[in-house]
C-alpha cells in the first residue's frame, strides 16, 4: 500500500449542506502545510456523467482539462486548491455499473455471478485507489454525493467502509458533514437530526471521526460537546461552520477551529511545510475591503438555478476583487427578455455577459442582451453560446442578413454564420461526444484579447458542437469584427471581438472554468475593467441616460 492517507466525507440530514466546499476547504488548509493533494467525488446517480442532464437537475456542468464533463463541485476543488483535476476524479454510479457490465458481456468474469458485493464495491474501490496512484497525492479527499440514507449511496457507504480494513487504521479518515436546524419559535438549533444521522452511517459500519457542524446561526461549545458525546467524536473534532459571507472564508474558519492540526495528528502525516495561508487570507480580504459596487447583468436560459452558472458568478467574484469592486449580479431569465421584460433592467448594468447553453428556447433573448451591448457600448462578454449569438446578432443588424441564425436552432436558415463542427456531423450518440477538454488558440497581437491576456498563446476549456462559419469571416472582418483568437490551424475561431467598442468580446471556449480567486481570468478582468469605465463615466455625465433605440 503506499504512503497515500484518504479522507472520506459523507453528508447528513440534508442535501446541498455544503460537502463540496467543506471537501474543497480541507484540500486547501492541507495543500496550505506543503502536502500534496488530490479531490474526487462520487456521484450516486446512474447518469454516466453529467453532460446529458438538465442544468436545473443538476447545475453546472465543470469540464475538465482532459475533456470530462463532470460535477460542478468539481470546479470548486480546483478553485480553491489551485490544482487541476481529471477524469479520475469524478466517479459516478453509471460509470461503475457499465464498467462492469461491459465486462460481464466480454466474458472477463469465466461464467460467474456478477454481484453488488464484491464487483461493483472493488470497482468503486478501485477507482479510488487510482486517484492516489496516477496523483501520487499525499491524501485524497473523497465526496460520497447524497445524503446518508439514501438508497443510492448504499454501495458507496459500503465501498468506502470495505476500503477501511485494506488500509492501516491510520491511513483512513472519516468526516461526515450535517446541518443543524433553526427553531424559530423556542431561537434554538437543534443535534438530535445529526444524531440520528450518525446513528445512520453507524449503522452501516462507519464512525465518523470529524463532525462539520453546518448551521445558519452560530453553534456554541455546549452543543458541540452535546454532539460530540452523542456521537462518540473527540470534542475538538466537532467543528462549528456557521454560514459565512462568502465560501472564500470557509477555510479559514475551518483552520481557525482547529480542523487543519487534527487531521495532521490524526493521520500521523509527514508535514513538509509551516502552515501558510497568508496569500488566501490577504485574498479574502481584499474581497472584504472592496469599495465600489459593480452591477453586472448575467443573461442566461437557466438563471432560476444560480448554480447552473456557478464558475461564471465566481469568475466574476474574482476579477471584481481583483479591481477593488463588490459584485452586484443581476440576474435575467433570456426567453423572458425576448417577452419584452427586464429591458429597463438592462439599462442599470455597468456589464453583460450572456453564458453558454444549448437549446432554442431564450436564444432571442440573448440575441437582443448582445444588441443592447453593441447598441449601447455597454461591456460585454460572451462564453461559447454567448460568442455565437453575439455574431448572429451583428449579422443581422450591421450585416442585414436578417434571417441569419445558427444551425443548431434553424438548419434551413438562408445565412448560416454558426453551423455545425465538420467532425461532429456524423455523430449519433449525444453524451461526451462534443469537442472537449483543453485547446490552444493563437491570439493576433494588437488584438483586444491580446492585450488582455499579455500573451501569444493560451491554452483553454471547451464544450461544444457549433462553430463560427468560416464562410463569413472576410465580410464579418469588413464590418468591424475582429477574430482574434484561432486555432493553431487556422480553422476554428476562437475569439470574436469588436473593433469599435470599449469592450464586446466572445470566446468560444470557457474562461470561466480557469479562474482563482488568487488569479482572476484575464477576459472577466478586462470586462469588469471596461465595465468600471463605463460606470465612471456615466457618473461624470449625471443626464446621461441609455437609449433603447430600436430595440
Amino acid at each position: 500500500m503506499s504512503k497515500t492517507r484518504f479522507i472520506f466525507c459523507t453528508g447528513g440530514v440534508v442535501s446541498s449542506v455544503g460537502k463540496g466546499l467543506t471537501v474543497a476547504s480541507i484540500g486547501r488548509i492541507l495543500k496550505a502545510r506543503g502536502l500534496k493533494v488530490a479531490i474526487q467525488k462520487l456521484d450516486p446517480y446512474l447518469n454516466v456523467d453529467p453532460g446529458t442532464m438538465s442544468p436545473y437537475q443538476h447545475g453546472e456542468v465543470f469540464v475538465t482539462t482532459d475533456g470530462a464533463e463532470t460535477d460542478l463541485d468539481l470546479g470548486h476543488y480546483e478553485r480553491f486548491t489551485d490544482e487541476n483535476v481529471t477524469r479520475l476524479s469524478n466517479v459516478t454510479a453509471g460509470q461503475v455499473y457499465s464498467e462492469i457490465i461491459e465486462k460481464e458481456r466480454r466474458g472477463d468474469y469465466l461464467g460467474n455471478t456478477i454481484q453488488v458485493v464484491p464487483h461493483i464495491t472493488n470497482e468503486i474501490k478501485r477507482r479510488i485507489l487510482l486517484v492516489g496512484s496516477k496523483t501520487d497525492a499525499d491524501v485524497v479527499i473523497v465526496e460520497v454525493g447524497g445524503t446518508v440514507g439514501d438508497i443510492e449511496g448504499e454501495i458507496f457507504l459500503e465501498a468506502i467502509r470495505q476500503l477501511r480494513t485494506g488500509l492501516r487504521r491510520k491511513d483512513a479518515l472519516y468526516v461526515h458533514v450535517t446541518f443543524l436546524p433553526h427553531i424559530g419559535a423556542t431561537g434554538e438549533l437543534k443535534t438530535k437530526p445529526s444524531q440520528h444521522s450518525v446513528r445512520e452511517l453507524r449503522s452501516k459500519g462507519i464512525q465518523p471521526q470529524v463532525i462539520i457542524a453546518r448551521a445558519d446561526y452560530p453553534v456554541n461549545k455546549e452543543l458541540t460537546d452535546k454532539m460530540a458525546m452523542f456521537c462518540d467524536v473527540d470534542p475538538e473534532a466537532v467543528i462549528p461552520l456557521p454560514t459565512a459571507e462568502s465560501i472564500y472564508d470557509v477555510p479559514l474558519m475551518l483552520e481557525d477551529a482547529g480542523l487543519g492540526q487534527y487531521i495532521v495528528d490524526k493521520l500521523k502525516l509527514d508535514v513538509p511545510a509551516e502552515l501558510d495561508l497568508s496569500e488566501w487570507r490577504a485574498t479574502v480580504e481584499q474581497m472584504r475591503a472592496a469599495t465600489g459596487t459593480l452591477r453586472v447583468a448575467i443573461v442566461g436560459k437557466y438563471v432560476a438555478l444560480h448554480d447552473a452558472y456557478m464558475s461564471v458568478k465566481e469568475a466574476l467574484v474574482h476579477a471584481a476583487a481583483a479591481c477593488h469592486q463588490k459584485l452586484d449580479i443581476r440576474w435575467i431569465q433570456s426567453d423572458e427578455l425576448e417577452k419584452g421584460r427586464h429591458l429597463e433592467e438592462l439599462e442599470t448594468v455597468d456589464g453583460i455577459v450572456v453564458p453558454g447553453g444549448f437549446g432554442y428556447r431564450g436564444i432571442e433573448g440573448k440575441i437582443l442582451a448582445a444588441r443592447f451591448a453593441r447598441q449601447n457600448r455597454v461591456p460585454y462578454l460572451g462564453l461559447c453560446l454567448g460568442m455565437q449569438v453575439m455574431c448572429i446578432e451583428f449579422a443581422r443588424h450591421v450585416l442585414q442578413y436578417e434571417d441569419a441564425n445558427s444551425t443548431e436552432f434553424d438548419e434551413a436558415t438562408a445565412y448560416p454564420v454558426i453551423s455545425l463542427m465538420p467532425d461532429q456531423e456524423n455523430i449519433q450518440e449525444m453524451g461526451g461526444t462534443m469537442r472537449l477538454g483543453e485547446y490552444p488558440c493563437h491570439l493576433l497581437p494588437e488584438s483586444i484579447a491580446a492585450a488582455t491576456y499579455g500573451l501569444p498563446e493560451i491554452r483553454e476549456r471547451h464544450r461544444h458542437r457549433f462553430e463560427f462559419n468560416n464562410l463569413y469571416r472576410d465580410i464579418f472582418q469588413q464590418q468591424g469584427m475582429r477574430f482574434s483568437g484561432l486555432s493553431p490551424d487556422n480553422t476554428l475561431v476562437e475569439i470574436a471581438e469588436l473593433v469599435d467598442h470599449p469592450y464586446m468580446l466572445g470566446s468560444q471556449f470557457h474562461p470561466e472554468f480557469l479562474s482563482r480567486p488568487n488569479r482572476p481570468h484575464p477576459l472577466f478582468v478586462g470586462l469588469v475593467k471596461a465595465a468600471v469605465a463605463a460606470r465612471d463615466a456615466r457618473r461624470e455625465s449625471p443626464g446621461h441616460t441609455v437609449a433603447e433605440k430600436d430595440l
